[in-house]
């Protein structure tokens, strides 16, 4: 739960006679001056929609916590979730694997909503293949599975692997071995966007326009190696399609079948 920051009371001592007299000190100017970030941040009950989380953004330095990246990560993103070059640019001092593992995990929790939108009409009876466009996809644990069961269990699949702690033992520092698995979850995840664009695209467009999250996941991916040219095939904003990319139109000519081990 994200939290707001509780106003601060200045301390009452009692009187000779009972009465309730104010503590002499520090001003309540003085007092707010500067915000308390050892605070917790709280949206208080009874807080309206348009309140909520609106609270100042916190250097990433005062938060202590040990979900300090992810924390800060998502108040980022609750600030301007468009602004795809701030949310993805690693904050200085940080390990960069550590920062890849949290955007991983945003787009985990993000694409949830997604999938929730889809369901309504995302069955296996409209959609009875793991399809996005001309690529087929096949499922390790189902040899044949409809998109709906895909979807869940891709986005399943990635974030278990996420949460297992024998991968990923610490948020602070990320193993070199483990290292290897953001390729294989990006991938896999892509996957998920690809078949929304192209079989889904009025849900598509309205989520995106108001996460920006494919973008988000997107760049993050080429700026990190993450996905290779050739599995890009979502058309680009700018009109360039990456399926022309050198080596891509043969490979899109056909109908693609992923191997189950990848």
């Amino acid at each position: 739960m994200l939290l707001m920051e509780p106003q601060e009371q200045e301390p009452f001592k009692h009187g000779a006679h009972g009465a309730s007299e104010k503590k002499s000190g520090t001003s309540p100017a003085a007092a707010s001056s500067s915000p308390t970030w050892a605070s917790p941040l709280r949206n208080l009950p009874g807080t309206k929609d348009e309140k909520l989380y609106q609270w100042p953004q916190r250097p990433l330095e005062s938060i202590e916590s040990a979900f300090a990246l992810r924390e800060y990560l998502q108040a980022l993103i609750r600030q301007d979730p468009h602004n795809v070059d701030t949310l993805i640019a690693l904050p200085p001092g940080q390990d960069e694997n550590s920062w890849l593992y949290e955007h991983l995990c945003q787009v985990c929790l993000e694409l949830n909503y997604l999938i929730v939108q889809l369901e309504p009409e995302c069955t296996p009876e409209v959609c009875p293949e793991m399809r996005a466009e001309e690529w087929k996809y096949f499922c390790a644990t189902h040899p044949t599975p409809s998109e709906a069961y895909y979807l869940t269990h891709t986005l399943d699949g990635a974030s278990a692997l996420l949460n297992n702690v024998k991968s990923f033992p610490s948020r602070i520092c990320v193993p070199e071995g483990s290292v290897k698995n953001f390729q294989s979850i990006a991938r896999r995840l892509y996957r998920i966007f690809a078949h929304a664009y192209f079989h889904h695209r009025d849900i598509f467009d309205a989520f995106e326009a108001e996460t920006s999250l494919y973008e988000r996941f997107l760049k993050l991916s080429r700026t990190r190696q993450l996905i290779t040219a050739k599995l890009i095939i979502i058309p680009s904003q700018d009109n360039t399609d990456d399926a022309t990319l050198p080596g891509s139109r043969q490979v899109l000519t056909t109908i693609m079948t992923r191997s189950r081990d990848e």
